[in-house]
C-alpha cells in the first residue's frame, strides 16, 4: 500500500469523524455558548496532544510558532464561523457549504503553489461539486445568514489546507498540529472571556460532545491531517474531505436533535452522496499525466 493511499485512508477516517460532529455540535449549542464550547474543545485537544508529544516539545522553534499561529488563526476562524452558522442553518447545510472547499482548494492551490490538478482530480472535483449541489436540495436551497457565515468558514478551511501543505515540508507535522490547536484554543478563550465567560450547563450531552470532538475530532484528527498531507496534494485532500457532507447527512439521519427528531432522507440526498463518492473514486484512476 503506497504512502498516498495510506494518507487518503487516514484522511477518510478523519472525514467520517468530522461528519459525525455536525449533528453533535448542533445539539450541544442548546446548552453551551459557542466560544465556550470551542475553548474547551481546543483546550482538551491541546492537553491530549501535548501528553502524547511531551518528549518532542523541546524541538519547537520560532518558525514553528509563527506557522502554528497562522494555522491556528485560520482553524479558529473556520470553527468559529461554522459553529456560529449552525445557530441559523441546518446540520446538513453546514456540512454542504463547508465542503465547498473541494472547489476552492484546486483554484487557490494552482494560483499560490503552482500545483495544478491532473485530469482525474479535476473530474473528481466537478462530480463532487455536483454532488454537493444535489445534497443540499438543488434549486430549493435557500441561502440565509447562517449559510453565509459557513461560506466564510469554507474559505478559512481552504487556506488552512493550502498552508498545511506549504508549512509541513520542513517542519514536524505533529508539533505543528499542537501549535495550531494551542493558538486556536487561546483565541477561543479570549473571545469567551470578552463575553464575560458565560456559564453553561455541564450535562451528559455537553461532556460527551466535548470529549468526542476534542479528542477524536481535534487532537487526533488535526494531527492526522497534518501528517497525512505530507504524502498527498491539497486538491486530493480536499477531494477526500468532500465526503464530509456525505457523512454529515448520514449521521444527521441517525443522531436526533435536541427535540429528538432526525433529518429525513430525500432522493436529492442520495444522488448527491453518490456523485461525491463517484468523484472520489474517479480521482484515483489517474487518467494520464495531463494537467489542466
Amino acid at each position: 500500500m503506497s504512502k498516498q493511499i495510506k494518507a487518503d485512508l487516514l484522511l477518510l477516517l478523519i472525514t467520517a469523524i468530522w461528519g459525525s460532529s455536525f449533528p453533535l455540535m448542533k445539539n450541544v449549542l442548546d446548552f453551551i455558548p459557542s466560544f465556550a464550547y470551542l475553548s474547551l474543545r481546543f483546550i482538551i485537544a491541546a492537553i491530549v496532544l501535548a501528553a502524547i508529544l511531551w518528549k518532542k516539545v523541546r524541538l519547537i522553534n520560532g518558525r514553528m510558532v509563527l506557522y502554528g499561529g497562522i494555522l491556528g488563526l485560520l482553524l479558529f476562524g473556520g470553527m468559529a464561523l461554522q459553529v456560529g452558522g449552525l445557530y441559523f442553518t441546518t446540520a446538513s447545510n453546514s456540512a454542504f457549504i463547508t465542503g465547498l472547499n473541494v472547489v476552492m482548494v484546486p483554484v487557490v492551490s494552482a494560483f499560490f503553489l503552482g500545483k495544478k490538478p491532473d485530469l482525474s482530480s479535476a473530474l473528481g472535483v466537478i462530480l463532487a461539486f455536483a454532488g454537493m449541489f444535489f445534497l443540499c436540495g438543488g434549486l430549493n436551497f435557500k441561502f440565509n445568514f447562517g449559510d453565509f457565515l459557513t461560506l466564510l468558514c469554507a474559505v478559512c478551511f481552504t487556506m488552512h489546507i493550502i498552508l498545511i501543505d506549504k508549512y509541513t515540508g520542513d517542519n514536524d507535522a505533529a508539533l505543528l498540529a499542537l501549535m495550531q490547536i494551542g493558538f486556536a484554543g487561546a483565541l477561543s478563550t479570549i473571545v469567551w472571556g470578552g463575553a464575560g465567560f458565560k456559564s453553561f450547563e455541564l450535562n451528559a450531552t455537553v461532556l460527551m460532545t466535548l470529549l468526542t470532538t476534542g479528542v477524536l475530532g481535534t487532537a487526533l484528527a488535526l494531527a492526522g491531517q497534518t501528517v497525512a498531507q505530507k504524502h498527498t496534494t491539497p486538491t486530493h485532500t480536499a477531494l477526500v474531505f468532500s465526503a464530509e457532507p456525505v457523512f454529515g447527512a448520514v449521521f444527521a439521519l441517525i443522531i436526533p436533535n435536541s427535540q429528538g427528531v432526525v433529518e429525513t432522507l430525500e432522493v436529492s440526498t442520495v444522488a448527491g452522496c453518490m456523485l461525491i463518492l463517484t468523484g472520489m473514486l474517479v480521482s484515483e484512476f489517474k487518467l494520464g499525466k495531463k494537467r489542466l
